[in-house]
């Protein structure tokens, strides 16, 4: 096929560097250069190059360079000439005052805002990301690139039985509540999914697998999340705790976070104003949520890597495998910016589900749960993927009971006597003392230890989960509710019926031992 040409413009003082890497930068990338054949002038004006161009492309900032007879530069002239042949024109604009402009480079920049919709930059980054982005728009507007999200591609080898359908009901039902979902849970299963866009032509999209999938890994190896939880500030084996989650990405989403919850500390405060007990994380479980589900929603499915959750002593890092869009940048991202969706039926369906927001806001929620908590501010960077950095701050107000998590075995005093308050144990004020015996308790997980913090008088398993910050069903029946369960730790209100509406736990003596 012939290449388009594109004519690079621009007063010849300025962007000489940016125009030598726009340049080399469409030459050298390899869906770039199959499309395009850039052309610049280095120190003469060449109208015959811009009537033989397909595609205008100027730079615009201060100067408005040397003026013929006329009065006009050769920017002006270029740009005069490319819209009197109509050929598509893309101004690229650099941010700055418009007081330092010259008068005739500020009157050429309204005119093209008047007849165009020039894109903005101040880096050479963001301009190669505009350039970008313009130029995939422009093969796209004529029709020589069709781009089809992953999510959006069909599965080749998957039929409508490797979809659970206990799923695809609980997603109506959590996003009719959520969302207002107009479908009913009685809807066929390929009414839902074609309402979802999930079927291309009555075959199964990646999405569909991913979202409602039985085993999604199956058809997708790399769609798992790996969680690992450092003692230091370094990856260092061995890793004292390693989890791999598989599964559908609502479950990878839950299984993550509670993943985080149950290692970071939790400050348990007195309960004062309300018969509930004041909890809190030392990150908010808001923002770990957000980095998670974002990376989950926005990695790149093409990747042989996996998301990655990794808790170190003094942050959370959550890196998954892709980069931004090109329309956008690093410095964009803490501000308000749009979104803009990789995976766009994977994210239509967590916003239904309510787990995430469509307006690209996640990154700027980060920032602001992070500030409100008073930690420091949340880093985003690219290194061999999208990486965003949490950082920890520990508790240190005297009101608070914080859960130390270090020791993930947990460690029975013996002969134990010491004074406790109401916010320990429930119980009034006074000396604690007498034999506390490891026999019989074994070894106890930090997560059976946070339920215990927790439970005050008897409580539902919703009201447990709520004040854990836990959403995942089954990692909190088997990592903390069985356990302590099995350990005598805590016991059921009705425990000849266990599945009984009005179940409740409490705390038994040996629990409470445990606690003091």
């Amino acid at each position: 096929m012939t290449k388009l040409r594109i004519f690079i413009s621009s007063e010849l003082k300025e962007f000489s560097s940016e125009r030598m890497v726009l340049r080399d930068y469409l030459r050298s990338d390899v869906l770039m250069r199959h499309f395009f054949d850039p052309f610049l002038l280095e120190d003469i004006l060449n109208l015959a190059e811009v009537e033989h161009c397909d595609i205008y492309l100027g730079l615009f900032d201060r100067e408005y360079g040397d003026e013929d007879s006329a009065g006009l530069s050769s920017v002006e002239r270029e740009f005069n000439l490319a819209s009197s042949q109509h050929k598509s024109r893309l101004i690229f604009i650099k941010e700055g005052e418009s007081d330092s402009r010259h008068p005739k480079i500020q009157k050429l920049i309204q005119r093209a805002e008047g007849e165009l919709i020039p894109k903005r930059f101040m880096t050479g980054e963001e301009l190669l990301a505009a350039v970008y982005a313009a130029l995939i728009k422009t093969l796209e507007l004529r029709k020589l690139l069709s781009v089809t999200p992953f999510d959006a591609a069909v599965c080749p080898d998957a039929t409508l039985d490797d979809l659970d359908e206990e799923a695809i009901s609980r997603f109506v039902r959590n996003a009719r509540r959520s969302r207002g979902f107009p479908l009913q849970e009685e809807a066929s299963f390929v009414d839902i999914l074609t309402h979802l866009n999930l079927l291309n032509n009555g075959r199964l999209t990646h999405a569909a697998l991913l979202l409602f999938g039985k085993r999604p890994q199956q058809f997708l190896i790399s769609s798992e999340v790996k969680c690992a939880h450092f003692h230091g500030t370094q990856i260092a084996k061995p890793i004292p705790s390693y989890q791999v989650y598989k599964g559908r990405v609502f479950e990878l989403v839950d299984q993550a976070v509670d993943f985080v919850l149950s290692k970071i500390d939790l400050a348990i405060g007195a309960r004062t104003d309300s018969t509930e007990v004041p909890v809190a994380y030392e990150v908010p479980p808001e923002a770990v949520r957000e980095a998670i589900v974002n990376a989950v929603a926005h990695r790149d499915y093409t990747s042989n890597g996996s998301v990655q959750v990794m808790l170190f002593a003094d942050r959370l890092e959550v890196w998954n495998p892709g980069s931004l869009p090109p329309s956008l940048t690093l410095q964009q991202l803490r501000k308000p910016h749009g979104s803009v969706l990789p995976n766009p039926l994977l994210a239509e369906s967590l916003y239904l589900a309510k787990y995430i927001e469509r307006m690209g806001t996640g990154t700027g929620e980060i920032i602001s749960l992070c500030r409100n908590a008073d930690l420091p501010e949340p880093s985003f960077t690219l290194a061999d993927g999208f990486v965003v950095t949490i950082w920890r701050k520990p508790y240190s107000n005297a009101e608070y009971r914080v859960i130390d998590v270090t020791n993930l075995a947990g460690e029975v005093k013996s002969k134990a006597t010491r004074q406790v308050t109401s916010e320990d144990t429930g119980q009034e004020a006074g000396e604690v003392s007498g034999q506390v015996s490891s026999e019989g308790i074994g070894e106890v997980s930090s997560e059976v230890r946070r339920l215990l913090s927790v439970v005050r008088g008897e409580m539902k398993r919703s009201e447990i989960k709520h004040l854990l910050g836990l959403r995942s069903d089954d990692n909190f029946r088997h990592t903390y509710l069985v356990p302590a369960l099995k350990a005598r730790l805590i016991e059921m209100t009705v425990p000849d019926k266990p599945n009984s509406r009005l179940q409740k736990y409490r705390i038994t003596i040996k629990g409470r031992e445990l606690l003091a």
